[in-house]
């Protein structure tokens, strides 16, 4: 037998020994758990778990040494901390989550309030989720509809969350956090851009053009073929058209769909401007209730973390030991302390699951902050 194998040998007994262990460990956390439940303790103890590991660390020979002492303890409290709140949650005894299952949402004689103007694509995602003839009015900031919302004006608001080709809203994510409204339903709109410009313009007669900056971008390659225009950035592309269609100055164009050009009198200078022609919105219906349809697959939410090496996995980890897959995350800067962010993630799921109630519970307990945004 090579040396090689008879090393091999030895690795494979010791690692026998370690899960033999291994699984008493995990049955006397087991106990713990239960112990906790009986004397109201919570399963997270930071304090604890940081003096164990500087214990164990202690007899380490180098720097590699401790960071791998460390870093394996540390991992192995995670799941006997994973253990203990499914065990939690089995007894009842995991966090209430405060919303209600209904089979249906009530669109009944619903008010809806939109950001923008008459034409925007705000308006086309409501209609295509509402239907066409849906009570509705507009605002000029998504602000605006978060507060039409709360002041009882409005029963659900539409908003635009990301886009396939230009990315996420970032003042709708910092507007979820603000508020105590919810996400109940979501509408994906295929975008197209048009250049429209005033009946009788040209496209050689163009000097200015008036857009959302993510409409912007997303038409920049059609935009940087003209050097001499200049782009002037806007709160929505409804806006742009109303801007050009008022002005009544030929040398301005407006970046807007069809819609627009019909509401606003405008002429399609070009249909299809946008790189990409399957540019895809994604709008969230949000409204005020704590409420999901009991068929939900989609849950939002967001947390921000200790400011601490490691947080993030060990948050990102309560989904992968339930099985739960994560099918978006963005960060965004917390504005009341300096480099440190709020995390949005969407996953699978259902708020009746109980893998997804496992799972709420292990983020709750260890996150700074938690809020479900919405299960749709």
């Amino acid at each position: 037998m090579s040396n090689l194998s008879k090393l091999r040998e030895e690795i494979d007994a010791i690692d026998n020994q370690l899960l033999s262990l291994y699984k008493k460990r995990m049955q006397i956390s087991a106990l713990v758990a239960e112990d906790k439940i009986e004397s109201g303790k919570t399963v997270h103890d930071p304090e604890r778990e940081k003096e164990k590991l500087a214990s164990l660390s202690e007899g380490a020979g180098s720097d590699f040494e401790v960071h791998a002492i460390k870093g394996l303890f540390a991992h192995i409290m995670a799941v006997s901390r994973k253990l203990q709140y499914r065990i939690l949650t089995e007894k009842g005894n995991g966090g209430q989550v405060s919303f209600k299952a209904v089979d249906s949402l009530d669109l009944k004689k619903v008010r809806v309030v939109f950001q923008g103007a008459e034409g925007a694509y705000s308006e086309a995602a409501m209609k295509a989720y509402f239907g066409g003839d849906v009570d509705s009015f507009h605002v000029e900031s998504f602000k605006d509809a978060m507060i039409a919302i709360n002041e009882k004006r409005a029963d659900f608001a539409v908003l635009p969350l990301e886009n396939s080709t230009a990315g996420y809203v970032s003042e709708v994510f910092d507007l979820l956090m603000q508020f105590d409204n919810y996400i109940v339903a979501e509408q994906e709109l295929l975008i197209e851009h048009c250049l429209l410009g005033l009946p009788g313009s040209r496209i050689e007669d163009i000097r200015t053009v008036y857009s959302h900056p993510m409409s912007l971008l997303q038409a920049a390659e059609y935009l940087d073929g003209f050097s001499n225009w200049r782009k002037v950035a806007c709160e929505n592309n409804a806006f742009a058209a109303r801007i050009v269609a008022e002005g009544g100055d030929i040398s301005k164009a407006a970046v807007a769909g069809k819609k627009a050009a019909q509401v606003y009198g405008l002429k399609i200078l070009e249909a299809g401007i946008n790189q990409s022609n399957t540019n895809t919105t994604r709008f969230i219906i949000i409204g005020s209730e704590r409420v999901y349809r009991s068929d939900a697959n989609k849950i939002s939410i967001c947390f921000e973390v200790p400011h601490q090496s490691g947080s993030l996995y060990h948050m990102l980890s309560h989904f992968i030991y339930n099985n739960l897959n994560m099918s978006r995350i963005e960060s965004r800067p917390i504005p009341e302390r300096d480099w440190e962010y709020r995390f949005f993630v969407d996953f699978e799921g259902n708020l009746g699951d109980g893998a997804v109630r496992n799972a709420l519970t292990g983020l709750r307990s260890e996150a700074v902050n938690l809020k479900v945004l919405g299960n749709y």
